[in-house]
């Protein structure tokens, strides 16, 4: 292999790794958790930093961070956090009214 050795390592227990191939597995993960969960599979498979950012479609950096958080967190830091700024004026599941099409009143 070219490069450096990363100082990182990403070691998991078959528990670990079980919870992560049940989120791959799953439909209803969401695809950026799905993404983190087989970069870290990849690592942990002794994979580089740049060979898994490239066949899991994220940055090298990016994996970085979270190869980070799963180190210091666990399963737990692969979860998206909450992020600031305004709520959505629209809930999600609400959809459109007939008749409405998606516009809000005035007022």
């Amino acid at each position: 292999m070219r490069g450096r050795k990363s100082a990182l390592t990403v070691r998991m227990d078959d528990g670990t790794r079980q919870t992560l191939l049940g989120w791959l597995r799953a439909q209803k993960t969401p695809v950026g958790l799905a993404k983190r969960a087989w970069a870290m599979l990849l690592l942990a498979g002794g994979q580089t930093f740049s060979a898994t950012a490239q066949q899991v479609g994220l940055g090298e950096r990016h994996v970085r961070k979270w190869a980070n958080r799963f180190l210091r967190q666990g399963v737990e830091g692969l979860s998206d956090q909450p992020r600031p700024g305004r709520k959505p004026v629209f809930s999600p599941r609400s959809g459109c009214l007939p008749g409405q099409n998606g516009l809000r009143k005035a007022g």
